[in-house]
């Protein structure tokens, strides 16, 4: 009867993992490379802070503000002192930010030190549209040296509602 219960005990067997570590080490790396990262932009924008208006004393002469107001059927770009500066109508349905971004290089070679900017928009404007004002406004790509750069136009946005 010894003999019968020794013969049924079996040695344990050896488990062989190496096939299996030989496909980690393959896979990890190619699931590495092929990962999607994700990239998020951050835009800053100067937002006044809740109840500014009340308790400001307005100085005698206001500081010189550059102004963006999106419509629907254009952009008009204006100033505090002399009104309009530049009416942008659309093309169809989508505005002409193309056109904005030339006038606003205009602007920036007569006002080299300034880089403040609003940006007004009606309640129904598109949030794209509002990207791409912002993105239009703030810098420019231009060839120095032969090299290619983002040239500052008006960075310090700032954000509004539009008068009706």
């Amino acid at each position: 009867m010894s003999r019968r219960i020794h013969r049924r005990k079996h040695a344990a067997a050896e488990l062989n993992i190496t096939a299996f570590m030989n496909l980690m080490v393959v896979l990890v790396p190619f699931l590495l490379m092929t990962a999607v990262f994700s990239h998020i932009t951050i835009l800053d924008l100067n937002l006044p802070p809740p109840g500014a208006n009340k308790d400001v004393k307005q100085p005698k002469k206001p500081p010189y503000e550059l102004r963006i107001t999106i419509r629907k059927n254009m952009l008009v770009l204006s100033d505090n002192r002399l009104g309009l500066i530049s009416r942008i109508p659309s093309k169809g349905k989508e505005h002409d930010f193309v056109k904005l971004k030339e006038t606003l290089k205009q602007v920036k070679a007569r006002l080299p030190d300034h880089t403040n900017i609003t940006i007004l928009a009606e309640q129904q404007t598109r949030y794209q549209d509002l990207i791409q004002a912002m993105d239009s406004s703030r810098s420019y790509r231009a060839e120095v040296d032969g090299e290619w750069i983002f040239a500052e136009l008006f960075p310090d946005i700032s954000i509004g509602d539009a008068a009706r």
